[in-house]
């Protein structure tokens, strides 16, 4: 049973979201927030395993609710999954940063949003990787993101070789299936290879470790896939 706790600051939004998981199987709504305040308290009470959290609300945003809720949980952290109305939400990027796991279109239909939770529950950061990959690459290149250097960025200089072609493969886009047949390895081996690169570089999902190879300069907006 996947525990959900829904966060949006509109009523009819919030509502349709919570009877579509309560009738879905293997779903139970925990609770329901209004605000970003409320939420943080929710979570720390109900300790959710997936959150649909809203990124524009009064008051405290998505993103900076998605950062005390993950400051403060206990282990296992819910996975955040940001709903959001644009696709290249400036926000958006700010709550990936934050340790979201992933975003999803406030107009995707049921089946997309139920695979959605289910997916993040799962361990999937990236339920859309061409999607978020195009977001990270519009807001890093509006920051001026400098070419890859010939050797690793220096924040990335404590990953192994081929740790950094599967962060590489990872940030423009590729599944953990298609970058294990890229690379001649197994899937298993994928995740290995990424959750050993965000043990060193201490990040807590891989949407962060997404930002970190745009932001080092590791991936160029715009690179081939």
């Amino acid at each position: 049973m996947i525990r959900v706790l829904v966060v949006d600051d509109q009523f009819l939004v919030r509502s349709g979201l919570v009877a579509l998981l309560r009738a879905a199987p293997g779903m139970e709504v925990v609770g329901e927030a209004a605000d970003g305040a409320e939420s943080v308290a929710l979570a720390a009470k109900t300790r959710p395993d997936v959150i649909l959290m809203d990124i524009r609300m009064p008051g405290m945003t998505g993103i900076e609710a998605t950062r005390r809720i993950l400051a403060e949980a206990e282990d296992p952290a819910p996975r955040i999954l940001i709903l959001t109305t644009f696709d290249l939400d400036e926000y958006v990027y700010g709550a990936l940063r934050a340790g979201a796991a992933g975003f999803l279109l406030k107009d995707a239909g049921p089946e997309r949003l139920l695979a959605a939770v289910t997916a993040v529950h799962g361990g999937d950061s990236l339920f859309a990787p061409a999607v978020t990959r195009r977001l990270v690459e519009a807001f890093t290149h509006r920051a001026d993101t400098p070419p890859a250097p010939a050797n690793a960025p220096a924040g990335l200089r404590a990953l192994t070789t081929r740790e950094l072609e599967v962060l590489t493969l990872v940030a423009r886009g590729l599944t953990n299936a298609e970058t294990a047949d890229r690379l001649f390895i197994s899937e298993a081996t994928v995740k290995t290879h990424l959750n050993r690169t965000m043990a060193k570089l201490g990040l807590a999902s891989r949407a962060q470790a997404v930002v970190r190879a745009y932001e080092t300069g590791l991936v160029r907006p715009g690179g081939e896939p």
